[in-house]
């Protein structure tokens, strides 16, 4: 991940309700949820919601695929472990006792394993 990737996403996460939006795709898991569902668990107003997922997208931190005529949206793991990684990469000045952050790798669930 370059620095600028890293900074957009930062500042992505530096926002109390992207944050919270951020968090409860990666709790959903591979699966996500969708748009409506995820502003009924925040308690935000749509065009409020939709600006947030617009810079958590923007820093590539979620996606999303229409379904019908539901939006399902889901946290990049991808992006969050390069982020992960990123941040950790010189972890304790390279002290091999010194292991940096997993990287998540969520499984699918339910039918759609």
């Amino acid at each position: 991940m370059e620095m600028t990737s890293a900074l957009a996403a930062l500042n992505a996460l530096g926002h109390e309700s992207r944050l919270a939006a951020f968090r409860q795709l990666v709790q959903a898991g591979p699966d996500g949820m969708s748009v409506g569902e995820l502003r009924e668990r925040l308690g935000l107003a749509p065009a409020t919601l939709t600006a947030h997922l617009n810079v958590l997208r923007a820093a590539a931190l979620v996606h999303d695929q229409r379904e019908g005529r539901v939006i399902r949206i889901r946290a990049n793991y991808l992006q969050m472990n390069d982020l992960l990684a990123y941040l950790t990469e010189n972890c304790c000045a390279g002290v091999a006792e010194c292991e940096p952050a997993v990287a998540c790798a969520p499984r699918k669930t339910g039918a759609s394993q």
